[in-house]
């Protein structure tokens, strides 16, 4: 069978057909797919077709590759729910994985005008910048920052956050536990320096969060930029409509 009969096949058959095997041999984390050419064969598709599903699903978090071995099935990813926000930590944990946290930097720095005003400061108002790498198991999978006014938490830079919760230092210490907040998802590039951290490429596409937490009253208390590695964690959003309607 020659290259130009599969021209008119849908782009993304190989992949459906990769995913569709995955489900009905029940195939569980870790465990080996057939090679290229079986699956060409199996289902009458080009290599290139297959070798291009398979990059796709590995891009996804759906497969992984071993060099000179084969491709498996990855681990599934962490779900964070975006209703009800319950931190990386637990969700990691719950999930039965091991989180971990390593500082890359803390910084007093002049704030810009973006963080001035999610934190409603002056502009060239003192923040602490705190950024931590954060991993699943020993894999890196969110590079986030946390910004906060120095003048409203000194001394939080004498905090050990690797292994210290930040929210947990603000309840405690300071008095102000967080009880409210926003995010914003959007999809951004791996800069050479984020991809260093997150052990992929540059320009390799990540999930985007940046949010405000605050206080009971209001007050804007973090504002956060985060990246993440989009083949490690997924969001889900559920709908709902007021007065028991049906969505339609």
């Amino acid at each position: 069978m020659t290259e130009t009969l599969y021209k008119n096949r849908p782009k993304y058959e190989a992949t459906e057909k990769i995913e569709s095997y995955i489900r009905e041999n029940n195939l569980s984390p870790n465990m080996k797919l057939p090679s290229e050419r079986d699956m060409s064969e199996l289902w009458g598709l080009s290599r290139t077709s297959v070798r291009r599903a398979i990059n796709r699903l590995i891009n996804a978090g759906v497969l992984y590759n071993k060099m000179g071995s084969g491709t498996y099935v990855a681990e599934p990813k962490i779900l964070r729910n975006l209703q009800n926000y319950i931190p990386f930590k637990e969700t990691v944990s719950q999930a039965g994985h091991r989180f971990t946290t390593a500082v890359l930097s803390t910084q007093i720095i002049e704030s810009n005008k973006q963080i001035a005003a999610n934190l409603e400061l002056r502009l060239g108002h003192k923040v602490y910048a705190l950024t931590r790498l954060r991993s699943i198991d020993g894999k890196p999978f969110m590079l986030d920052t946390s910004y906060l006014d120095i003048e409203r938490f000194p001394g939080l830079d004498a905090h050990d956050f690797a292994n210290q919760s930040l929210y947990t230092v603000l309840a405690e210490e300071y008095h102000i536990p967080i009880a409210k907040g926003n995010e914003h998802i959007s999809i951004t590039y791996a800069t050479e320096d984020e991809a260093k951290h997150l052990e992929t490429t540059s320009e390799t596409a990540l999930f985007f969060v940046s949010g405000i937490a605050a206080d009971a009253h209001g007050r804007p208390t973090e504002y956060a930029k985060v990246v993440i590695r989009p083949n490690m964690v997924r969001f889900k959003s559920e709908l709902t409509l007021e007065g028991g309607g049906q969505i339609g």
